[in-house]
């Protein structure tokens, strides 16, 4: 036991290593990170973007101090405890400490690195999913109640962190139904445990509901813009890539459930992993959507192979097994992770392209990674906008307006100015503008090469109107962002932004009419 036990830690620790040795000094915090953080300061039980646990663990986070290092270690950490489930589920199917030491370097060396890099609600997402599997395994071994209350709670965090993990109930619910275990939908106690999982997530419905379901619209603006460009030829193609040293583990575990006679028992999770599977396929779902998914099926695999590879010659593939996923991801290691600069990609773009890597969001190949070009010029941009308000004389009658939630967290974040705080119409932004100060000048942040002929409308507006500065950075995601100050308000500011900002929530007025 205590040798399974300092295994364990040692995988955990090269873990924490492994993160925070993958990220070059040559990158900023990445776009969707600074939204997150600026939810530290706005909690509620929901946003636009994300249901409320982000917030939790972002104000956490600014208590701690709001630096890098406690920014990726909660990543990190729930890509260790992802590695901890998988480890105990093992040791729940009665796995061998060879089982063991290929469950946990299969799920180490696999694309949570990469996920994990990022304060992105993901991380969490694929830790809820390996719980609540691992507690919906302990249930069956056990018939105890407690592990479907357990399921509940698990489910109702998981959704509260990010709704994806209502495809793991899509695929659940019929792979139940069609098993031996179906007269689990006869009991009470299953209907206890949904009402305390309701009971919990309660909160954000009301909110969705009086805030006219925003849900809706993002999914409807994701679709429009993202998921459109999904192809799922790439879809499928890229699972490979997420544990390319698992590969043969998790076929393992799909032959090892339909006919390993001690896995009978769980055999419904080899058509759970098919409907959930296919409903990802049906609704166009990002590739990365998936990760969550195959953790568990890791644990079964390797519990498998454990039982396998033992005694006589077979005995000697077990340090191959284990080598293996190490093997398969050291290529993976050197294009998956921003570790190297941006003018390194560019003269070397080869393997980075035959990846997929350089495909981004609105289906085009650009030539550097979507995320890596989201995580540069930010800290250059929050300096510009430092240097043009340090001119202002009414700071604190001064807006700062940006064209999107990346402009304005990165201001928020990076400034030295403790008295700026940039707003947008963009994302969640929309709902925290203030009317209730006086506005005299504005800062205006804009993306692309928006010459003074553009601003035309604000002449009217305001006394002066002029171009301060840009940032450039042909790297960054946005490459140009101008910087315009507009003096002396001859209009009611506030008055102004307010009809603006109830003209983009288009949405409520339209889900409205839905309901």
């Amino acid at each position: 036991m205590a040798n399974k036990n300092i295994l364990l830690l040692g995988f955990i620790a090269v873990k924490f290593i492994l993160q925070y040795s993958l990220i070059s000094s040559d990158y900023d915090l990445q776009r969707d990170e600074f939204l997150h953080l600026d939810q530290a300061h706005h909690l509620a039980w929901g946003y636009l973007s994300v249901p409320p646990v982000t917030s939790w663990i972002s104000y956490l986070i600014f208590v701690l101090g709001n630096t890098v290092f406690w920014i990726k270690f909660f990543p990190a950490l729930f890509g260790a405890l992802t590695i901890l489930v998988v480890w105990k589920t093992i040791e729940t199917l009665n796995g061998t400490l060879f089982a063991l030491i290929l469950g946990a370097s299969c799920v180490l060396f696999s694309a949570l690195l990469r996920l994990n890099t990022l304060y992105q609600p993901n991380s969490l997402d694929v830790l809820s999913w390996t719980t609540l599997y691992f507690f919906i395994i302990k249930f069956i071994k056990t018939n105890h109640s407690k592990w479907l209350y357990l399921s509940a709670i698990c489910f109702a965090f998981g959704f509260l962190n990010k709704y994806n993990i209502a495809f793991l109930v899509i695929g659940l619910a019929p792979a139940l139904a069609l098993s031996e275990h179906r007269t689990i939908f006869t009991q009470i106690r299953l209907y206890m445990a949904a009402g305390l999982g309701l009971l919990l997530i309660l909160p954000n419905l009301i909110w969705q509901y009086t805030n006219r379901f925003p849900v809706i619209h993002h999914m409807k603006e994701l679709t429009e813009t993202q998921l459109i460009h999904v192809d799922q030829i790439a879809f499928l193609k890229t699972q490979l890539l997420f544990y390319p040293g698992a590969i043969l583990v998790i076929l393992s575990a799909f032959y090892a459930l339909l006919f390993y006679k001690e896995f009978r028992p769980y055999r419904f999770f080899f058509f759970a992993f098919i409907f959930t599977f296919l409903a990802f396929l049906y609704f166009q779902a990002k590739d990365y959507y998936v990760i969550g998914l195959y953790p568990i099926y890791i644990a079964f695999g390797a519990t498998f192979l454990g039982e396998v590879l033992q005694g006589g010659w077979k005995k000697q593939l077990q340090p191959v097994a284990v080598a293996l996923p190490l093997l398969m991801f050291i290529p993976l290691f050197k294009v998956a992770f921003p570790n190297v600069s941006p003018e390194y990609i560019i003269q070397n773009p080869a393997p980075y392209k035959a990846l997929g890597l350089l495909r981004w969001e609105d289906g085009k190949d650009h030539t550097l990674p979507q995320d890596f070009a989201d995580m540069l010029g930010w800290k250059e941009l929050a300096a510009k906008v430092d240097s043009v308000c340090a001119t202002l004389p009414n700071l604190d009658k001064t807006l700062i307006l940006c064209d999107n939630y990346g402009q304005a967290g990165a201001i928020n974040y990076y400034t030295t100015n403790k008295n700026i705080v940039a707003s947008s119409f963009n994302a969640d932004y929309i709902n925290w503008l203030r009317y209730d100060k006086e506005i005299v000048d504005v800062v205006l942040v804009k993306e692309g090469d928006d010459d003074d002929k553009a601003r035309t409308k604000e002449v009217a507006l305001f006394d002066t109107v002029y171009l301060a500065t840009k940032r450039i950075n042909s790297f960054a995601r946005e490459p140009e962002i101008s910087i315009y100050v507009l003096r002396g308000a001859k209009v009611d500011i506030n008055r102004r932004i307010k009809e603006e900002a109830d003209r983009k929530k288009t949405w409520m007025n339209s889900s409205k009419r839905a309901l």
